[in-house]
C-alpha cells in the first residue's frame, strides 16, 4: 500500500491549474456523495432552507410575516416566520423526516412519502429573513425539475459552490515554497462536517468553505508574501470576503477575527506591500459595497419574534454549561451528522484531533513569540466565543449552540498552525515524503469512516449492524455504491497532500529579514529518469539564502 501511495505522490499535481482541477473534483465528489446519500431533510434546518430557496427564485424574496408558536432551546416562543406560496409538496417535505429526526436508533425508512401535486399553498419558513444571495445561487434547479428530486439538485449545486471555494484554498496553499504543510492545513480544516454541510441546502456549508478560503488567502498574504502572487491572493481574499458578508450577519466578525490573528503572525513589511497595491484598494471598495448591501438587508428585515425569557438560565449558569460541553462542540466541528443524531466514529475523531494537535505542538515549538501568541489567542477564542455567546443569549434563546456555528472561524486553527510550521520549522527536518503520505492517508480514512458511520445511521440506525445488511433504508443507487464512490474520492485527499512542491527560483532573504546560516540547493531529475543530485552550500553563504 505504501508503494502505491508513493507512486501516486510522484505523479501528483504540481501545476496550478491541474492542482485546482484535482482539488475541485475531489471536494465535489466528496460533497456530492453526501448530497445523494443523505435522506431528504436529514440535515440541520434543511426544510426551512429548501423552502426559502424555492421561494426566492420564484420572486418571493420577502414573503408575508406569519407568527407561529415554536420551541426554541426548550423555551416556548412565538416565531416570526415567513409565508410563501409554493406547491403543496413543499409543505409535506417539511415534516417528512419527523419520525426519525433526533432519533438515532430509528432508520430513515419510516419517512413519509411525498406526493407531488400542482396545488399551491402557504408554506412557512424560519429562514425568511436570511440574505437571499445564497438562495438565488442554489434554488434555480427547483424551476427546472419538479418534486423532491429537485432538492437533490439543489444540494449538488451547493456542493459545487463549496468545492469551488475549497479548491481555491488548496491552490493558494500549494503556492507556498513548502506547500505540503499548508495543504495539510487545508485538508485538516476541511472536516467531514464541512463537506457534509457543503452538500446540503444550508448556507452554513458555503459559509464554512468561504471562511476556509479567506483564512488561507489572508495567511498567505501576511505570512508568506510573494509579490508575483499578490494580485491573485487579493482576489481570492476579496471573493471569500464577499461570500462571508452576504451569507450571514456574522460574516463581518469572522473577517475581523481572521485579519486580527493573521496580523499577529504577519511578516514585517507584508502589510505595507499590500496597501501599496492597486488591487488592494479595488477589493477594499468591493468589500465595502458588499458590507453596505448586507447591512442594508439586515437592518430592513428585523426579527419580530417574541421569546419568553428563562430566569433559570443566568449568564454564569449558561457559560458554565457551555464550558463543560466544549468537548462536544469540538467534536461537532469534526463531524456530527443528521439532526445531531449521528456522531463520527472514534477513528475519525481521534485522527482529526491528533492531526490538529500535532500541527499545533510543532508550530508552538518552531514559531516566534508573535506566532505563539497568535496561535494561543486563536485557541482561546475558539473555546471562549461559545461560552460568551451562549451566556449572553441563554435567557432568551436557551442552550442552542452547535459546533458548526463557529466553523467558518475555527477552520483557521489548523491553517494557522500549518502555515507557521511551514515558515518557521527547520528545512528538511520532518521526513516530508513519508509524513505527508501518513497524514494524508489517515485523513482520507477518517473521512471515509465518518461518511460510512453516518450512512449506517440512516440505513439501520446507530444500534444496527456495523455492516448495514439488510438495509432498512438505502439512498438512490444503494449504500454500497456511494461508499465506493466516497472511497475513490478520498484517494484524491492523499493525492493532493502528497504532491511535490512547484519548482521556484532562488530568492534571497525572507520577508521578515531572517534566514538560516546555511542552505541546501537540491536539483532532482524527473521521476522517469530516476536520478538526482544535491549540492550543499557552505555556511559562508549569506544569511537568508533560500531553499530551491
Amino acid at each position: 500500500m505504501f508503494r502505491v501511495l508513493k507512486a501516486m505522490a510522484t505523479r501528483s499535481p504540481s501545476d496550478r491549474r491541474r492542482l485546482w482541477t484535482i482539488a475541485f473534483l475531489t471536494f465535489a465528489i466528496l460533497g456530492g456523495t453526501w448530497s445523494v446519500a443523505t435522506p431528504l431533510m436529514a440535515s440541520p434546518d434543511e426544510p426551512a432552507h429548501v423552502v426559502r430557496a424555492a421561494a426566492v427564485v420564484r420572486g418571493q424574496v420577502n414573503g408575508v410575516e406569519v407568527m407561529e408558536p415554536q420551541m426554541v432551546g426548550y423555551i416556548h416562543s412565538t416565531w416570526a416566520n415567513s409565508g410563501v406560496e409554493l406547491p403543496s409538496w413543499y409543505q409535506q417535505l417539511k415534516t417528512a423526516d419527523t419520525c426519525y429526526r433526533f432519533k438515532g436508533k430509528i432508520p430513515a425508512k419510516c419517512a413519509k412519502k411525498v406526493h407531488e401535486d400542482s396545488d399551491t399553498v402557504l408554506v412557512t419558513t424560519s429562514a425568511g429573513r436570511y440574505n437571499p444571495v445564497y438562495y438565488f445561487a442554489v434554488g434555480w434547479p427547483s424551476l427546472l425539475v419538479s418534486g423532491p428530486h429537485s432538492v437533490y439538485l439543489m444540494r449538488l449545486v451547493s456542493a459545487v459552490l463549496s468545492a469551488l471555494l475549497l479548491a481555491s484554498a488548496m491552490v493558494t496553499a500549494g503556492e507556498w515554497r513548502r506547500s505540503w504543510l499548508p495543504k495539510i492545513g487545508v485538508l485538516a480544516a476541511a472536516t467531514p462536517m464541512t463537506l457534509f454541510l457543503g452538500g446540503m441546502v444550508n448556507p452554513n456549508g458555503v459559509e464554512i468553505a468561504a471562511g476556509l478560503l479567506f483564512w488561507t488567502a489572508v495567511l498567505s498574504l501576511l505570512i508568506d508574501p510573494q509579490p508575483d502572487l499578490l494580485k491573485r491572493r487579493l482576489a481570492r481574499t476579496g471573493v471569500a470576503g464577499v461570500v462571508l458578508l452576504e451569507i450571514r450577519p456574522l460574516g463581518l466578525a469572522w473577517i475581523v477575527g481572521t485579519v486580527f490573528f493573521g496580523l499577529l503572525a504577519s511578516q514585517q513589511g507584508a502589510v505595507r506591500e499590500i496597501v501599496k497595491h492597486r488591487s488592494a484598494r479595488l477589493w477594499a471598495v468591493v468589500l465595502a459595497v458588499a458590507l453596505a448591501a448586507a447591512q442594508a438587508w439586515n437592518s430592513t428585515h428585523p426579527d419580530h419574534s417574541t421569546i419568553q425569557t428563562s430566569a433559570d438560565l443566568s449568564f454564569f449558569k449558561a457559560a458554565e454549561h457551555t464550558f463543560l460541553e466544549s468537548d462536544k462542540y469540538l467534536r461537532q466541528m469534526i463531524g456530527w451528522f443528521g439532526w445531531l443524531d449521528a456522531e463520527s466514529p472514534f477513528l475519525t475523531v481521534s485522527v482529526w484531533s491528533g492531526t490538529i494537535l500535532l500541527l499545533i505542538m510543532l508550530s508552538l515549538a518552531c514559531g516566534r513569540r508573535r506566532d505563539v501568541i497568535a496561535l494561543l489567542g486563536l485557541m482561546a477564542a475558539i473555546l471562549g466565543i461559545p461560552i460568551v455567546a451562549q451566556g449572553l443569549q441563554a435567557s432568551t434563546l436557551g442552550l442552542i449552540w452547535q459546533g458548526r456555528y463557529l466553523l467558518p472561524f475555527a477552520v483557521g486553527l489548523p491553517l494557522l498552525a500549518a502555515t507557521i510550521l511551514s515558515k518557521r520549522s527547520p528545512q528538511g527536518g520532518l521526513m516530508r515524503a513519508r509524513l505527508t503520505l501518513v497524514i494524508g492517508s489517515a485523513l482520507a480514512a477518517a473521512q471515509l469512516a465518518a461518511f460510512f458511520w453516518a450512512l449506517r445511521r440512516f440505513t439501520v440506525g446507530v444500534e444496527g449492524h456495523v455492516i448495514p445488511m439488510p438495509a432498512a433504508w438505502s439512498p438512490p443507487g444503494t449504500w454500497v455504491l456511494w461508499t465506493v464512490v466516497y472511497a475513490l474520492g478520498s484517494i484524491g485527499v492523499v493525492w493532493l497532500v502528497a504532491g511535490q512542491s512547484d519548482y521556484r527560483p532562488p530568492t534571497v532573504g525572507d520577508a521578515d529579514g531572517t534566514g538560516s546560516a546555511s542552505a541546501v540547493l537540491s536539483v532532482t531529475a524527473s521521476p522517469d529518469a530516476g536520478v538526482g543530485r544535491s549540492l550543499t552550500v557552505p555556511s559562508a553563504v549569506p544569511a537568508g539564502a533560500a531553499e530551491v
